[in-house]
């Protein structure tokens, strides 16, 4: 699992359709989410400190937890089918853990008003994340040729003896 941040929302260029965008802690992976208007508008409210007079469905689900003394130890974007994000809660109650089924984006919206983790299955992110930093990924991808290109059979067979 990787945890992932949210970087912000932004726009796709040819649909205005709101996307989060999730980093990972090296910020050079991206994981773009298409969401819906007001999900967006959730998250916006809570990346820019902005209250709402009355609580919305994410203020009323964080408020619930709080009354219930639930934690949501996080929220885990676990699956990627038919480009449809699956994600879960991950609450506890009294070292009784329970998952629910939830979208994406109400999750993270849910999160960002626990101070909850965001994490995202490894091939979740390799299947759908896009790169940031693309020097930095040449740079490694060279290492590693460099690396592999020095390495003999007998280099290899000395170090797994070793461990």
């Amino acid at each position: 699992m990787i945890e992932m941040k949210v970087a912000g929302i932004m726009l796709d260029a040819v649909t205005r359709s709101p996307i989060v965008l999730l980093k990972d802690s090296s910020e050079r992976r991206a994981l773009p989410i298409f969401i819906g208007q007001d999900q967006a508008r959730a998250i916006i409210a809570v990346l820019e400190n902005q209250p709402n007079p009355r609580p919305l469905t994410h203020e009323l689900m964080a408020n619930v937890f709080d009354a219930w003394e639930l934690n949501l130890e996080k929220i885990l974007i676990h699956a990627l089918r038919d480009n449809t994000f699956y994600a879960i809660l991950c609450l506890n109650k009294d070292g009784v853990k329970k998952e629910v089924d939830c979208r994406p984006s109400d999750a993270i919206a849910i999160a960002l008003r626990t101070n909850s983790p965001i994490w995202v299955l490894e091939e979740v992110v390799a299947d759908a994340s896009i790169p940031v930093d693309r020097d930095a990924d040449d740079a490694e991808r060279e290492a590693f040729r460099d690396f592999v290109s020095d390495l003999s059979p007998s280099d290899l067979i000395k170090k797994s003896r070793r461990s």
